[in-house]
């Protein structure tokens, strides 16, 4: 009987050493990057002569996690587990467009959904890609925007649509350092954001 239970206990000592290991890993404190591009310099407001109303953000399949994520040469994804974004992509490229556009000054007014604000205007974007791609050595982001606009003898009517992309290089010594990543997406959001104000211009 005692043989037995000496047995049973040499049986369970590697697993309980393995379990401790676990146990005792260091924690690791990931890293948080804030996804807010801003525009070089703010112009005046209420140059424009419509207001717009901007509608939340989408995120496209994929783009719902805070994790940096990459693309390597093969073709395959990857997550940095250590390093996210202090907010979900989409949530934050909706706040960078909506200060990027205000500081624009291309509007009366930039309304958030909510207000009591009349809108002749209202935007719907989509973030669609967000991501650094190592074989290219670049930064890749891009979103899509719907403006819509209300007239009284037609409802609501789309009255045009972008899309666009932007890239920023990743540094060659050290691609998928946490802070080169978050540094290059950022750079490349504020690309696309500076394309959309272009393409914004036109309806203000």
């Amino acid at each position: 009987m005692q043989r037995r239970i000496m047995l049973g206990t040499a049986l369970l000592l590697p697993a309980a050493l393995a379990a401790c290991g676990v146990v005792n890993q260091d924690y690791v404190e990931p890293r948080r990057y804030p996804l807010a591009p801003r525009r070089a310099e703010a112009l005046p407001r209420g140059r424009g002569r419509r207001t717009v109303l901007m509608r939340l953000t989408r995120a496209a399949p994929g783009l719902d996690s805070r994790l940096l994520r990459f693309v390597r040469p093969d073709g395959t994804e990857g997550q940095e587990y250590y390093a996210e974004w202090t907010a979900p992509p989409a949530e934050a490229a909706e706040e960078a467009l909506r200060r990027w556009v205000t500081d624009a000054g291309l509007f009366t007014a930039v309304l958030a959904p909510g207000s009591r604000g009349n809108a002749d205007l209202t935007l719907e974007s989509e973030l669609v890609a967000l991501h650094a791609d190592l074989g290219r050595g670049m930064a890749v982001a891009a979103m899509t925007v719907v403006v819509l606009r209300d007239t009284s003898q037609f409802g609501t009517r789309v009255a045009a649509q972008y899309s666009a992309r932007g890239t920023a290089p990743l540094p060659p010594d050290r691609p998928l350092h946490p802070d080169a990543l978050a540094a290059a997406m950022v750079a490349a959001l504020g690309d696309v954001m500076g394309r959309l104000e272009s393409d914004l211009r036109s309806q203000a």
